[in-house]
């Protein structure tokens, strides 16, 4: 635990929360499961379960050891616009029977989805690409907006830069505004704070870690690669709505497409399967990244990586990286505030 530990890092948002420090896991599906979360939990940070079409019984599993390995609070990440509308009924209905306090969405802003669980009490963060979409959001009862950059990696909504969406974001919300978007180290962190923003949102940071239920191949890929190995395309789509893009690592399927990186129909693509988790097939062009279970054509699937992976050299536990990043921004803030400029807006962010 880090309470106490960095005092210029303390926003509004670890009060909300109950984290000690505004640094979050975002809620990677396959990946974020409950080790990588307890240990988020464990150095000071906010851990969101990664659920986004799971069963609701894995849900029930997962929610309860992450509780058995901490009592931190979490989230659980869910994603209507890629579930079936039955399935994400009951893992709503399995989260609030487990007593979940507070929940994360992406993409499409359902509002029903955001009204039932904040009727049950719990928190709402809501992850949005768009001005519009942090609007809606917001309107609909999100409790924290983070703002996605298109430098990140997995699903990217927006075009916009991290920063440059954040800013117009916090022009005009009352809620907090957490960054997301090639955020990998205190650099990113001291940034965030400093333009007003309450707190980061990271995924790569976290899928290269040893508790990150990723496959070593795409993990030992990340510390290997630099900004400029990573593509914008919606080849891998299946699972998901036609023309959702995803930042991932070149790899043979992406340098195959040439110059066509976008503009893929779903149901043009073949239902190839090219790798298998536990017996159940994994598609060629599906989102599915590979896990620690997989086994086939790992290459071939989507790596994903956002644009900050060329700052990530190896594989570490994930509160050493943590730790990293705090440690960094408190040094970085510390200038700051050394050369007379004031910190105080920046952590109130959109108060």
């Amino acid at each position: 635990m880090t309470d106490g530990l960095y005092p210029a890092l303390r926003t509004p948002l670890c009060d909300l929360l109950g984290c000690d420090v505004p640094i979050l896991l975002a809620g990677m599906g396959g990946v974020s499961r409950w080790e990588l979360a307890a240990a988020v939990a464990k150095a000071g940070g906010y851990p969101t379960l990664g659920m986004v079409r799971e069963a609701p019984e894995l849900i029930a599993r997962e929610v309860q050891a992450l509780r058995a390995a901490t009592d931190r609070s979490f989230a659980v990440n869910l994603i209507p616009a890629a579930t079936d509308p039955d399935l994400l009924d009951a893992q709503i209905a399995c989260c609030l029977d487990l007593g979940v306090g507070a929940f994360s969405f992406f993409w499409d802003v359902v509002p029903s989805a955001v009204e039932r669980v904040k009727a049950a009490g719990c928190l709402v963060l809501h992850q949005a690409g768009t001005v519009q979409a942090a609007r809606d959001a917001e309107a609909a009862g999100a409790d924290v907006l983070i703002a996605q950059g298109v430098e990140a990696g997995g699903h990217v909504h927006g075009r916009i830069g991290a920063f440059a969406l954040t800013a117009e974001i916090l022009s005009g919300s009352r809620v907090p505004v957490v960054v997301s978007g090639g955020i990998v180290d205190g650099r990113g962190l001291a940034a965030a704070l400093a333009m007003g923003a309450v707190g980061v949102h990271c995924g790569t940071a976290f899928l290269a870690t040893t508790e990150s239920f990723a496959h070593d191949r795409h993990k030992r890929r990340l510390a290997a690669a630099h900004a400029a190995d990573t593509v914008l395309t919606d080849v891998f789509v299946l699972n998901w709505p036609r023309g959702a893009a995803v930042r991932v690592l070149a790899n043979t399927v992406t340098e195959a497409l040439g110059d066509r990186l976008l503009g893929h129909d779903p149901d043009a693509l073949p239902r190839e399967p090219i790798a298998w988790d536990d017996g159940v097939p994994r598609l060629r062009f599906s989102t599915d990244s590979p896990l620690r279970t997989t086994t086939g054509d790992l290459e071939a699937m989507a790596l994903y990586a956002g644009q900050g992976v060329g700052r990530i050299t190896d594989v570490v536990p994930a509160g050493e990286r943590l730790r990293l990043m705090a440690d960094e921004a408190t040094v970085l803030l510390g200038r700051f505030r050394s050369d007379g400029c004031g910190h105080e807006e920046a952590r109130h962010g959109g108060e």
